[in-house]
């Protein structure tokens, strides 16, 4: 490999403040394609068991015993645990016989606070990998600024100024650059591509809601009656 091209050497022989801003720049794209691989995971899995439950939720079977199956799971996640704080909310209430519209009200709010819990769980990295993909490029900039800075800086002591006297230093320095866009462009990807499966899953989500509380409401208007059992369980849910 030409001297030119030889990467390894053109790092090592880099100013210790440039040096630096590349070992930055490594460990922001090795945090980066982690919290890629991680979120990848994340999104697939809440994919498969939203799909599962609303399988479940859509079968048929009774909304009471459905919270009856799931209550003594300590996994609950997604549409599981949004369906599960609802309901509690909606049993806690019915039990206290309060009115309709303020029953539908607080599974609603209910709803709605799982949804964004649920949701932040799901989004964790997304801050992380934006603030990469907008800092690593001016990250790598000033690694590359300082080191052509350096480079200049040299060539004003030698006798005589040539290409080839200036050539290595600039060639460091750019390194920087490229080193920031090679933490930079993954991320910034990433952070799309994520943000879009995200809000998917969350229109999703909400649209399941916007469903339960409609089945709620039907529910609530017919009175239906509530097994004793169930009402049980109901009370011994706190803190949702």
């Amino acid at each position: 490999m030409p001297e030119s091209l030889n990467i390894v050497g053109l790092i090592t022989q880099a100013s210790l403040l440039v040096q630096i801003v590349m070992a930055l720049l490594l460990l922001a794209s090795l945090l980066s394609w982690v919290i890629i691989f991680r979120m990848s995971a994340r999104l697939g899995t809440a994919k498969n068991f939203d799909q599962q439950f609303e399988t479940w939720f859509w079968s048929g079977e009774d909304l009471a015993k459905l919270y009856q199956g799931i209550q003594g799971s300590p996994d609950r996640q997604g549409l599981e645990q949004i369906f599960y704080v609802g309901f509690s909310e909606y049993l806690r209430m019915h039990k206290k016989r309060q009115p309709k519209d303020d029953i539908i009200d607080g599974v609603e709010r209910k709803l709605r606070v799982g949804l964004g819990r649920q949701q932040q769980l799901l989004e964790s990295g997304l801050t992380t990998l934006a603030s990469i993909g907008s800092v690593a490029p001016y990250i790598g900039l000033f690694g590359t600024v300082w080191g052509i800075m350096n480079a200049f800086l040299g060539l004003s002591q030698t006798e005589q100024a040539t290409l080839a006297s200036v050539a290595p230093g600039i060639a460091e320095a750019l390194i920087a650059t490229a080193m920031g866009l090679f933490a930079a462009i993954p991320a910034v990807l990433a952070y799309n591509h994520f943000t879009a499966k995200s809000s998917q899953l969350y229109d999703s989500r909400a649209l399941f809601c916007d469903e339960m509380t409609g089945m709620l409401q039907r529910e609530t208007s017919v009175q239906a009656p509530i097994s004793k059992e169930t009402q049980v369980n109901a009370g011994q849910v706190t803190g949702l």
